[in-house]
């Protein structure tokens, strides 16, 4: 048998991404439709209100926040993601903190996020 209270520690400690993919495993594996359920394990143990409007959020701001060691990597990530020449690809990365997407859907956004981090950057979604 599980340990509930240990499960519901994991469960509220999500993040809306992962509460996101969480819904679509139990939709998709298990015909389960946990809608009710996913925006009620967004918010946070502490209550607020800020959790149910995030888990609503669709679109996120890509921020650069430095391009660690492996600058070179990074710049190429950033010119395959925005599509921009190398000039100003090496100039955003080289002012990081930066943003690099603007508005991107979740998909989008977590993509960039990824390939920022494989070449070794540090990223924040907004």
């Amino acid at each position: 048998m599980a340990n509930i209270e240990k499960l519901a520690e994991e469960l509220v400690g999500l993040t809306v991404l992962e509460v996101n993919e969480l819904s679509n495993t139990l939709k998709e594996k298990y015909g389960i439709e946990p809608a009710a359920a996913a925006v009620a394990v967004a918010a946070p143990a502490a209550g607020g209100e800020a959790a149910p409007a995030e888990a609503a959020k669709s679109e996120y701001d890509v921020i650069l926040k430095d391009p660690g060691t492996q600058k070179v990597a990074v710049i190429k990530a950033v010119k395959d993601i925005t599509n921009l020449g190398l000039g100003e690809a090496k100039a955003l990365v080289d002012g990081a903190p930066k943003t690099i997407l603007e508005k991107a859907k979740t998909e989008d956004a977590e993509e960039a996020k990824k390939k920022l981090e494989e070449a070794g950057a540090t990223v924040e979604l907004s």
